[in-house]
């Protein structure tokens, strides 16, 4: 018997809808209502807006239906609007006047029956819970886009999200199931380590921040602290370390000053792209450190026995770990990153370091 489905994979997707729709009635909260709000938009309703579930059209028209009551939002128009944004603007058809009127009323009488029946609930939790969602999808649609469209390839998010985060491939093929998604290879050239709702945080530079621990000798004494102390355990027993190339080593240099003490007979290299910032690491450098005005393309480089990667690398980290573009690379990542020998920094840095090493 063939199944009602055009994909088996979106039952789970149905059943989800019914989950957000049972936690909506049971436990209603703002954050319930905004977040189920958000996440259901970018999953269960932009994966029905590209593929329909159903092979009968009239169970799509019901399921568009449901979805309106979910979101608070007439899904048909949700849909146009979504599919004008593919088309980079153009006008897209909007669905049958028939359907935009039934899914529009639909969404008015639950207002209304809410604000009837529980005007306390209505005003002061399902409404800023509604509008807080749709802030949330405004950030997630201005970020997935704001630098160029970008991908997101973090496990747990695309887990989630049902591959949400392959955004440049969804762009590339819309029609494409979410399940197949991965399979068309990804573009680390377009991609960011934060989901879209928080990449606004890439505002908060490194840079930025980094000039903070510049201008005050306190926080230059923790971060070596802290440095040291992880440092110290990723190379404990390695072999003799006698050349080190440090990418990205200006503002506060703290990676320099902590191999002086730990591997005070090797020649350490610092390589950043911003004279300007060497300049401000010569004041805390003896002239036993060269520094050199050029930028790290990612290439291999065997004539050092250690290459150190910043945090704020801004090229793919996964060539990185797969293929060590020298005998040992130390690279700084995120706390939740943990490959190769690793030891955390600080957990209020969010910050570890991973050490690999080429085979053999």
């Amino acid at each position: 018997m063939q199944s009602a489905l055009r994909t088996d994979e979106d039952w789970a997707l149905i059943a989800l809808s019914g989950a957000h729709a049972a936690l909506l009635l049971t436990a209603p909260s703002v954050p319930l209502i905004a977040i189920g709000l958000w996440w259901n938009a970018n999953t269960v309703s932009h994966n029905f807006i590209h593929r329909p579930f159903f092979r009968a059209r009239p169970a799509n028209r019901l399921f568009s239906l449901w979805l309106s009551l979910l979101l608070g939002l007439p899904q048909s128009l949700w849909r146009a609007r979504h599919l004008r944004h593919h088309a980079g603007g153009a006008e897209t058809p909007t669905g049958s006047r028939s359907t935009i009127v039934l899914e529009g009323a639909a969404v008015l009488v639950l207002f209304g029956v809410l604000g009837a029946f529980a005007p306390h609930l209505f005003l002061s939790v399902y409404l800023p819970g509604w509008a807080t969602g749709l802030g949330l999808c405004f950030l997630q649609g201005h970020y997935e886009h704001a630098r160029g469209t970008t991908s997101h390839y973090g496990r747990l998010y695309n887990l989630l999200f049902f591959n949400d985060g392959y955004h440049v491939e969804h762009h590339e093929r819309p029609g494409v199931h979410w399940s197949q998604l991965p399979r068309g290879g990804r573009h680390d050239d377009h991609n960011s380590r934060w989901p879209p709702v928080v990449r606004w945080m890439e505002l908060l530079t490194l840079d930025s921040l980094e000039s903070l621990v510049v201008r005050s000798p306190r926080l230059q004494a923790f971060v070596l602290d802290r440095h040291l102390a992880a440092m110290a355990r990723v190379l404990a027993g390695r072999e003799p370390i006698r050349r080190v190339t440090i990418v990205g080593g200006g503002l506060f240099p703290r990676t320099a000053l902590i191999l002086r003490r730990l591997l005070p007979g090797a020649a350490l290299t610092v390589i950043d792209s911003d004279v300007d910032h060497l300049n401000i690491a010569r004041r805390f450098l003896d002239d036993k450190v060269r520094l050199v005005h050029a930028t790290y393309r990612a290439e291999p480089v065997d004539d050092v026995d250690l290459l150190i990667i910043p945090l704020a690398f801004s090229g793919a980290r996964a060539p990185l770990y797969d293929q060590p573009p020298a005998k040992a690379v130390l690279i700084h990542d995120w706390i939740w990153s943990r490959r190769g020998r690793s030891a955390p920094v600080s957990w209020l840095l969010v910050k570890r370091l991973n050490l690999v090493t080429r085979p053999g």
